[in-house]
Formats: C-alpha cells, sequence, structure tokens
C-alpha cells in the first residue's frame, strides 16, 4: 500500500486549484483500491454561493473528488504520469446517490475500488464518507487516451 502527499498528487493530477480536490493519499494499492482525503475548509470558493446562510459542498464536487481519487488509482496502476500527450476523461455516473451533506470543517474520505479496466476504459466503485457516515456513493467510468500532440 502506498500513500502519496499533495507534491505526488499533483504528479498524478493534472488538475491545479481550485479544481484539486484530493489533498492526501492513505493509501492506494494499484489495480484495487484508493483511500482518500479532502480537507473541507470555509475558504472553498463554492461556499460562499452555495449557500450563504448555511454552506453545503455540491454534490457534483463531491463526485469531481471521487473521480480524481480515482484518476490517481488508473495513473499508479499504469505506472504512469498525466503529461500533454494524455487525456483522462470522466465519461459516466451510475447510481449516484447522497446520503448527507458534506460541510466546511469535514474531512471526506474518498474510498474507490477498480472494478474493472479494459481497453482504455475503467470501471469504479466509489464512496465518500465524513466521520464513517457515508455522504455519496457512485459507479463511476473514465477513458484514459493519448491524444495526438498540437504541433
Amino acid at each position: 500500500m502506498t500513500s502519496l502527499d499533495i507534491h505526488q498528487i499533483l504528479e498524478h493530477l493534472p488538475h491545479r486549484y481550485p479544481m484539486l480536490l484530493v489533498d492526501r493519499v492513505l493509501a492506494c494499492e494499484a489495480g484495487k483500491t484508493i483511500r482518500a482525503l479532502k480537507n473541507v475548509t470555509i475558504n472553498e470558493p463554492f461556499f460562499p454561493g452555495h449557500y450563504p446562510h448555511s454552506p453545503v459542498m455540491p454534490g457534483v464536487l463531491v463526485i469531481e473528488a471521487l473521480a480524481q481519487a480515482a484518476a490517481i488509482l488508473s495513473f499508479v496502476t499504469m505506472d504512469t504520469k498525466p503529461n500533454a500527450q494524455s487525456m483522462y476523461y470522466f465519461v459516466g455516473i451510475d447510481n449516484a446517490r447522497f446520503k448527507k451533506p458534506v460541510m466546511p470543517g469535514d474531512q471526506m474520505i474518498l474510498e474507490v475500488e477498480l472494478v474493472r479496466s479494459m481497453r482504455g476504459m475503467w470501471k469504479y466503485a466509489a464512496k465518500a464518507s465524513v466521520d464513517g457516515a457515508v455522504c455519496a456513493v457512485a459507479d463511476l467510468m473514465c477513458s484514459y487516451k493519448i491524444v495526438p500532440s498540437p504541433e
């Protein structure tokens, strides 16, 4: 099992602030699972508008955090890192359910299991939780492609 700090995460994801939604990888087993952490702070750029009187992390960003954890798992599994010639696309969300809101001050645990990988398509079972309570679950699909150089 491997853990990754923020510097290593930045090597495995093309995302940057404000779209980087994984702060630490607690454990990652190539080809199997990843367990990551997102510290949710009141300083997040979406909280002033969602909702000012009672801030809640948008569900779409909870799913995006899970997808980013899945991408890290995929790159670790492939033993590669993203570059200008590779694209990792989010292509499907099935069975998404939101069970508990994620609030400022929460530490969201992202757990993703690789279900299947075939011909550049990756399928995962994903779960986000806070303090042991499930916040969201979803089945995710992503696609990895090599794109031609713009030259």
